[in-house]
């Protein structure tokens, strides 16, 4: 059976030739259907004390070395995981006389809209003086 190897980020550097690494893993619960995260601490062997706090390592398991140590560090030792980014695209601007033309068209609307319950409650007043007057 191979083993696992699993990926985190270094929470400890304390102890000699050993980090503590936080993996967190995303499941979909069964009932729910939401998406969780759920984390686990592991202690793992760093024989050259290479990592430190906020590196992001890769952990794979082995023998037990230590009543809590059953990892060893594989890879790792960025100081921030890799995040491949997409340059950013340049969305098309509208000329300044369209955009000022597509402000005014929504402008109005509201203002008329205003308009139209002040006349209707102008002419609900109107309404009940020619009441009382009869």
């Amino acid at each position: 059976m191979p083993r696992r190897v699993l990926e985190g980020k270094v929470v400890s550097d304390k102890t000699d030739k050993t980090i503590t690494v936080l993996v967190e893993r995303r499941f979909m619960h069964p009932k729910y259907k939401k998406y969780i995260k759920r984390s686990t601490r592991y202690a793992a062997h760093d024989e050259a004390n290479a990592h430190k706090e906020g590196d992001f390592v890769q952990i794979i398991e082995c023998a037990p070395i230590s009543k809590k140590k059953r990892w060893t560090v594989v890879e790792g030792g960025e100081q921030t995981k890799t995040v491949v980014k997409k340059p950013a695209e340049k969305k098309e601007e509208k000329p300044k006389a369209v955009a000022a033309k597509t402000e005014a068209k929504k402008a109005p609307a509201k203002k008329a809209a205003a308009k139209k319950t002040v006349k209707k409650t102008a002419k609900k007043a109107a309404k009940k003086a020619a009441k009382k007057k009869d």
